[in-house]
């Protein structure tokens, strides 16, 4: 009996020692819950998961001034000021200063960028919206945002008061015209491969798939709207990366490129090939459009290509190419030959991309 009870009083120790020692384990992060992933990307602006700094960046126009506010993430920016306005209106296309910015309670303290930068670096402290640092039109200004105003100084002179604006493009909302082809009006999909409509929404989605039509086109104009992703940790070609392909042979850059220099793989540029004339770029989770007239390229009897294809870009509204010659086909081009009739294309690139009012009016030869 004794033994017995020797027996039953080791069976129950030993089940409460390892059951301290799981504990014990679990603790120490055995198996420990792993941390909530931090969310890097937002499509809503009414999101209320959006960062504080949502509300801080986006643009500001004076008295023949004008700033772009850049976030960085982490509560940190970037300021473009820019010399008698906006680009695309009255930015003189020269003159830049770049102030750096931090949240501070219920405001944005900017002071003036220093030291070593790199263009679009990833540090916020190494970041620099331009490609040449410092910028023609640097100097050492400081400033605040509070609420919706951004006030700054140089010295004892008189500061330059700036009120936030959101600015909209004239052809948002655009009605097809008559003998159009509607291509997305906000509740069918049928002229498309791939894509997802959000019946919330009306909103075309990538999910960030490729999105092709069913129908070729060769020479027409084309309108389409795109919302771009808010992610402010991303830098360069993460985003909001995506495209908008002619006959499937030109893309013409998607990304949000707000406030930087306009590159040829910035939003507005025929990727890789030509920048556009002025970065009409609208801070992300803005509704932006593109306005394209495109003439494929022509080949002859023998299939010899005798003439290239051109094509004039509005976006916002602002021309950013005037008919320009396209000398050879973007990365990610179809394999058959130029100026032949080809899809449309809405690139993923792996970035959560919404479009709405899409439609392209042919023409007729």
């Amino acid at each position: 009996m004794l033994a017995k009870r020797f027996l039953i009083c080791a069976v129950v120790l030993s089940t409460l020692l390892a059951t301290l020692a799981a504990t014990t384990v679990g603790a120490a992060g055995g198996d420990k819950k792993k941390p909530e992933k931090k969310k890097e990307v937002w499509t809503d602006a009414s999101d209320p998961t959006l960062p504080a700094d949502f509300k801080f960046q986006g643009e500001y126009v004076g008295d023949e001034i004008g700033c772009q506010v850049i976030a960085l993430g982490g509560g940190t920016f970037q300021a473009v000021l820019c010399k008698r306005g906006l680009p695309g209106a009255g930015w003189d296309g020269l003159a830049k200063a770049l102030l750096d910015g931090k949240l501070e309670d219920d405001k944005v303290v900017f002071v003036p960028t220093a030291g070593k930068r790199k263009y679009l670096a990833q540090s916020p402290l190494e970041f620099s919206a331009t490609v040449k640092f410092p910028p023609p039109g640097q100097k050492d200004f400081r400033g605040t945002i509070i609420g919706d105003t951004l006030t700054v100084n140089y010295g004892i002179k008189n500061a330059l008061v700036m009120k936030k604006t959101i600015r909209k493009s004239p052809s948002i909302a655009a009605k097809a015209p008559d003998g159009a082809v509607v291509l997305f009006e906000g509740s069918s999909k049928d002229e498309w491969n791939g894509g997802r409509v959000d019946k919330k929404t009306g909103f075309l989605n990538t999910d960030g798939g490729e999105v092709t039509t069913k129908r070729k086109f060769s020479n027409y104009t084309a309108h389409v709207e795109f919302l771009l992703p808010y992610r402010p940790d991303a830098r360069g070609q993460g985003r909001g990366n995506s495209g908008f392909y002619q006959v499937d042979h030109y893309e013409v850059q998607i990304l949000d490129s707000f406030g930087l220099e306009g590159m040829n793989n910035e939003c507005g540029g025929v990727y890789s090939l030509v920048k556009p004339s002025v970065n009409m770029c609208l801070p992300p989770l803005q509704w932006q459009t593109y306005d394209v007239d495109f003439t494929n390229a022509v080949r002859d009897d023998t299939g010899k290509k005798i003439k290239n294809s051109r094509l004039t870009v509005k976006l916002n509204g602002v021309v950013i190419h005037d008919n320009v010659e396209l000398k050879g086909v973007t990365g990610g081009a179809r394999m058959e030959p130029e100026g032949t009739p080809g899809l449309l294309r809405l690139q993923g690139h792996g970035n959560p991309l919404q479009f709405k009012n899409i439609w392209v009016v042919v023409e007729r030869k």
